[in-house]
């Protein structure tokens, strides 16, 4: 629903790209993949920069395009900070990254499939090629949750080089507070129900017809399993990091989660050079997040604060649901840095 429908509308362009590195991927998940990228009004895209989307876990890109009730789509919220001249014009991309465990964390995975190869080696020649936008030192990259986290990765690995601006809403930080805390736990009595067996909880969830709240959070578990410690040997390369008697760590395997916390990954000089080289870092955190995201994101604040790492650093009084207001803060910030 527009808020402003006096500003002009952009144009929603819906594309399909055939990866060739999606092929074959551990979980099933189709290779042909949809983008939907807008533009705004009066323009083609030529020299314009492109921002992407990654969205948060359940989420595809697309779902950011659709109509929604009482509030804005993420092209409604464009158009609204362009007309207004609260941002200068931009491209966005809205890549479909979702997969069969409910979410992508946008990394290389030998389980979830190298996601972090398509959106950089296929999904961005894709879209710039068709609208000759975005290019060195016009791209950023911006999240919310596990999307966040994906914009903070990316940052990290690729800051300088692939992406001149990144920002994180809500981005998983602080992968203790996140996960060890509880996560695991209620993981654990879940798959009780189903003699611990991954496979029977999930082909369960498949089959429906309706799934719990619950189970949702048993799924973003798993999704994680697979994406930060993937054991393609296991149904659907999941392992969990804990003894599924005791939930006690299992030292070796919740160390491969924790090299992928960019709490962890902050530590890294060659990473720390990376965010010095973007034009612009933008991170936010509601302070009641109820994931308990926003300790994470205060001490990663604080060590690039230490390292000397020039980055924007807000918390607003809210939780992790409902936030994507938030962009009216982020994206001019995103815009101007590349414009």
């Amino acid at each position: 629903m527009r808020k402003d429908y006096d500003a002009p509308q952009g144009a929603v362009h819906t594309l399909w790209i055939d990866s060739e590195c999606l092929k074959g991927n551990l979980l099933g998940d189709p290779s042909r993949r949809r983008i939907d990228v807008y533009m705004p009004e009066g323009h083609d895209g030529r020299g314009l920069p492109l921002l992407v989307d990654l969205v948060g876990y359940t989420g595809g890109g697309p779902g950011h395009t659709n109509w929604k009730n009482y509030g804005e789509n993420v092209p409604e919220r464009l158009d609204r900070l362009i007309a207004a001249g609260t941002m200068p014009p931009v491209v966005v991309a809205f890549p479909d990254c979702f997969t069969r465990l409910g979410g992508n964390q946008y990394i290389d995975s030998a389980a979830m499939g190298p996601w972090e190869t398509f959106l950089i080696r296929e999904m961005l020649p894709f879209v710039e090629g068709r609208f000759g936008c975005g290019g060195q030192g016009r791209r950023g990259v911006f999240g919310k949750s596990s999307g966040g986290y994906g914009a903070l990765v990316h940052a990290l690995r690729h800051g300088g080089t692939v992406w001149s601006a990144a920002a994180s809403h809500s981005g998983d930080v602080g992968f203790e507070f996140l996960y060890h805390l509880g996560e695991f736990a209620n993981t654990l009595r879940r798959l009780s129900e189903d003699g611990m067996s991954v496979e029977t909880f999930l082909r369960k969830f498949e089959q429906g017809p309706k799934v719990k709240d619950a189970d949702w959070h048993v799924m973003m578990i798993l999704a994680q399993a697979a994406t930060f410690d993937p054991d393609p040997s296991q149904f659907c390369g999941i392992r969990l990091p804990v003894d599924l008697e005791t939930c006690t760590l299992i030292e070796e395997r919740w160390a491969n989660w924790l090299r992928w916390d960019p709490l962890r990954m902050a530590d890294r000089p060659e990473h720390l050079e990376s965010l010095k080289k973007l034009k612009l870092l933008f991170i936010d955190c509601g302070d009641i997040d109820q994931y308990n995201m926003v300790y994470g994101s205060r001490l990663l604040h604080r060590k690039l604060d230490a390292a000397g790492v020039a980055h924007t650093y807000e918390e607003f009084h809210d939780n992790h649901s409902s936030v994507d207001y938030r962009m009216d803060t982020s994206l001019p910030l995103l815009a101007k840095a590349l414009a």
